[in-house]
């Protein structure tokens, strides 16, 4: 028996085919229509639904960069199941290089959004609507806020044995992080009607990242073979183990001033560490930022201006240190990138 076709935004794809759809979600002033973009890859063979999502956050680019090396991907060939894949939720922040709506709105805390709401609240429910909805499982794509960078990273509301936790898994990055629940994020919304939603944090925004968009490629092919989506053994060895960290926190600055970095990121650190110097531009007047546990560094602030409070050093605690400072030792010892038009 044929497999029935996949309707998107009034879009029917036939099995064994891909169109790229555009998805009408509002008008410019000046009177012209504004979409986002998406492409289905729809198998022969049923199979999950997959969303991959990116720029939810307009800035978060690295996001837009992996989707597209995605769909070039050889291994899509053939594919069981279908494949969503949205590259700029947040078209509004994209074109204006920003991370919110023109309303000053955060999208990913306006789910499930409403139609009658605010202009966050009518995009994500028309996202939601139109797209999400389909989905059986999810990848969203992110990176650091403007002026801060981070460690790949898996972040996840995660139980034993669940189809997160292999998710999670399979994806390959060094770090994963059990992390809450943020009320109105896609992933609330998601998780919160059985979706598994992985958000894969890596990178700086405005930014391409070549270490973070490698193998965030890299890790949502994995994802797909471990949904079964797609047949055949990878030819890279497989990644290294990710660790799960147990809790995270921010070191902040403790006074206004200049700020001086004295570690990396990816570094393994002591508790009270030196993390770095805050001083005002004559130097008279110093505050050195340490750390408050044992772990390891997967986000920090790229601008050396820095107020009072401040959120610096981003460190995660772990159980084992030794075996996730292995863990990224190995990912960054493993990482090669491959030139930026490989079909991987």
């Amino acid at each position: 028996m044929a497999r029935a076709p996949f309707e998107l935004a009034g879009v029917r794809v036939a099995p064994g085919s891909r169109t790229q759809i555009d998805v009408p979600v509002a008008k410019l002033y000046t009177h012209a229509p504004l979409y986002i973009p998406v492409e289905v890859v729809h198998g022969r063979q049923s199979g999950p639904v997959l969303l991959v999502c990116g720029g939810i956050h307009g800035d978060e680019i690295n996001g837009v960069e992996i989707v597209r090396r995605l769909l070039r991907s050889r291994q899509l060939q053939g594919v069981r199941g279908t494949l969503i894949a949205a590259p700029i939720v947040n078209v509004f922040g994209f074109v204006q290089h920003t991370r919110y709506l023109p309303d000053r709105r955060d999208l990913n805390r306006c789910f499930p959004g409403s139609e009658m709401g605010s202009l966050g609240g009518r995009v994500a429910a028309l996202f939601r609507e139109q797209i999400v909805d389909h989905a059986t499982h999810i990848i969203d794509l992110h990176t650091g806020a403007i002026h801060r960078t981070n460690l790949p990273q898996i972040r996840a509301q995660l139980s034993p044995g669940s189809e997160t936790e292999r998710m999670a898994n399979a994806f390959g990055a060094p770090v994963i992080l059990n992390a809450e629940l943020r009320e109105g994020s896609l992933r609330h919304y998601a998780q919160n009607r059985g979706i598994p939603v992985l958000t894969y944090e890596a990178g700086e925004a405005l930014r391409f990242d070549e270490w973070a968009i490698t193998p965030g490629v890299r890790g949502v092919l994995r994802v797909m073979r471990r949904l079964g989506m797609l047949t055949g053994e990878h030819r890279r060895r497989q990644p290294p183990a990710a660790e799960l960290a147990n809790g995270s926190s921010w070191a902040r600055a403790p006074i206004d001033g200049i700020l001086r970095p004295q570690v990396r990121l990816g570094a393994r650190v002591a508790k009270g560490e030196l993390l770095g110097k805050v001083a005002d531009p004559f130097g008279n007047d110093e505050g050195e930022v340490t750390s408050m546990a044992d772990g390891i560094v997967i986000g920090m602030s790229r601008l050396p201006l820095a107020n009072e409070g401040e959120a610096l050093f981003h460190i995660a605690r772990f159980d084992a240190i030794e075996e996730a400072e292995s863990a990224i030792e190995d990912f960054h010892s493993s990482l090669e990138p491959p030139p930026a038009d490989a079909l991987y």
